[in-house]
């Protein structure tokens, strides 16, 4: 006879809601619409971040709708909460990036707040913009109830010339405008026609890779994310997962029996053989973290490097979120994995299925480009590499995908912050050969770590792309691409190596020896640094969250998490 006690699919909310001392309370909710039945039953969070900024979160609340209209058919009472989102391509190359990484952390500590006070059974989140990803994910870590996260989903593509394209080539054509290769009227047009309505950006830039880590984690249900934000399916799939969260609750599975060690791994392989962005590292560090998995730096380098790039996804390959949709989806890529023996089949996910019973049931379109056959990978390794060395002894991040180099050698060009670094790209004081370093940029010295993709792209759009090479103790936008180290670490407002280049200095960045070095002696790199002020910004005014943050953080080697 079975000992087993069935999950209590109320083990929080009857704190809350029963006996005759919480006649307030339900009081307060029978005011505005609860009844005794709805409170009788469990109660499941819905948290979103709608916002009317930015089109990455914009079907959030519709999509919400949805949900609950999927737990209640499945016998719970949906409670809807709302945080914040900060749009990644509206703030860039501007002071308001430096909030962006920062609401990461807010959006986590918001949504774990609410869900804890008011003693939510389960939960689901429902993301869009970058940061909201993994922020939501944090959250469902820490409180460790049970719930899943959605993806609003991917913007379509829009047309330009006869050509599909997307913000990416917005970004770029700034570049192109400086160097008088387009038309300012040229420029007009393309912005009118390159993000099309409601979703987060198309490319595998930062919020699809994080989509795709999140489904090969199995937080995500598996064929959720990539169905795009406008298709007629989304709302179906937001109604199920609404019916799948209940299902969750009655089996009492936890995020922590999702969250593990292989199923990490299986993130990060997803992030290797899609060229995703390199902001990938950073939020599954975050995540581990916060779930108390251990995971290192260089546990990324390994599995980057036995995982072939099989997908061809802008930036660095021709297609996007929504041809990827229709070439099998994210159960595709996870095919392709395990056919590699990479994926670890047997970690699981929120559908109650192995993750390689959901790779054993994609569906492939005939005759699709997007995800390659194994033996034919775009390249043999994954889509990034981790770097050590004189300049980043904590590591860093450099990006393959997109590009041939491996190895770059030139004389640095130091900028105190991005805005100096974008001054000199205009006017064209970038040449071919150069490093370009931009410092001051990381999680305590942006204060923030803004993404540098204004400077990457107008890098790009002038034609330097393949010539010049950059480093920065701050972030890249998944929308990047080129010869790009980015994360180093430790910062140079912390004291690190970075802080110590000055122009001319020959930097050598070297993916197949896993080096990025300086031709400096150590006590020539601690005489600088010690020496070292950063300037101050034009900007002086920062944000009171942002300067708690800057206070609290960590180092970006260990996911740049508030601690």
């Amino acid at each position: 006879m079975s000992t087993a006690t069935a999950f209590d699919v109320r083990h929080r909310s009857r704190a809350l809601t029963e006996g005759p001392e919480r006649a307030a309370a339900r009081s307060y909710l029978h005011g505005i619409g609860y009844s005794a039945e709805d409170l009788a039953k469990p109660i499941v969070g819905v948290a979103h971040s709608w916002i009317e900024t930015m089109p990455c979160n914009f079907n959030n609340r519709v999509l919400a709708a949805k949900v609950k209209e999927g737990i209640r058919a499945a016998g719970g009472t949906p409670m809807e909460l709302n945080t914040i989102a900060i749009s990644d391509g509206i703030t860039m190359g501007t002071a308001g990036m430096r909030a962006s990484l920062v609401s990461r952390e807010i959006i986590a500590d918001s949504i774990e707040l609410v869900a804890s006070a008011h003693a939510f059974d389960a939960l689901v989140t429902i993301s869009g913009c970058d940061k909201t990803i993994p922020g939501t994910v944090m959250a469902l870590a820490r409180l460790n109830i049970p719930g899943l996260m959605l993806y609003g989903g991917s913007i379509k593509p829009g047309h330009f010339k006869g050509a599909e394209v997307t913000i990416q080539q917005v970004f770029e054509a700034v570049g192109e405008f400086a160097s008088g290769k387009i038309t300012e009227e040229e420029l007009h047009e393309l912005e009118e026609v390159a993000s099309p309505g409601a979703g987060a950006c198309g490319g595998q830039f930062t919020a699809n890779t994080m989509a795709m880590a999140f489904e090969a984690l199995g937080i995500s249900p598996a064929g959720t994310s990539m169905v795009p934000a406008e298709d007629g399916r989304k709302l179906e799939v937001a109604k199920q997962c609404g019916e799948l969260v209940m299902d969750v609750l009655r089996r009492g599975q936890r995020p922590s029996d999702v969250i593990c060690k292989p199923a990490l791994e299986n993130a990060i392989a997803a992030v290797a053989t899609s060229g995703g962005s390199t902001n990938g590292v950073l939020h599954l560090l975050a995540v581990a973290r916060e779930m108390g998995v251990p995971l290192a730096l260089d546990e990324f380098e390994a599995i980057s490097e036995r995982t072939p790039l099989l997908c061809d996804l802008q930036p660095g390959g021709q297609y996007v979120a929504t041809e990827l949709y229709e070439a099998g989806g994210v159960p595709l890529v996870l095919a392709r994995l395990a056919e590699a023996g990479i994926l670890n089949t047997d970690a699981p996910t929120v559908t109650g299925r192995t993750i390689g019973e959901e790779a054993a049931q994609a569906s492939e379109t005939d005759g699709q480009q997007v995800v390659r056959a194994l033996s034919d990978p775009i390249k043999p390794t994954g889509g990034f590499a981790i770097l050590r060395g004189n300049v980043a002894p904590d590591g860093c991040v450099v990006k393959l995908s997109g590009h041939e180099r491996r190895k770059h050698s030139g004389p640095a060009r130091v900028f105190d912050g991005e805005e100096a670094a974008m001054a000199a790209v205009l006017v064209h004081q970038i040449k071919s050969g150069d490093v370009v370093v931009i410092r001051g940029e990381g999680p305590a010295g942006g204060p923030g770590m803004r993404e540098m993709l204004a400077v990457t792209a107008a890098i790009v759009g002038e034609g330097l792309g393949e010539q010049v090479a950059l480093i920065t103790d701050g972030r890249f936008s998944g929308a990047t691409h080129g010869f790009m180290v980015a994360h180093v670490a430790p910062e140079a407002v912390r004291g690190g190596p970075i802080a110590a280049l000055r122009d001319d200095d020959e930097l050598t960045i070297d993916a197949d020896s896993g080096r990025l070095d300086v031709a400096l002696s150590d006590e020539q790199i601690a005489e600088r640094v010690s020496a070292y002020e950063q300037p101050p910004r034009a900007d002086e005014h920062v944000d009171v969250a942002i300067r708690k943050y800057a206070k609290l953080v960590g180092s970006a080697s260990e996911g740049a998490v508030a601690l």
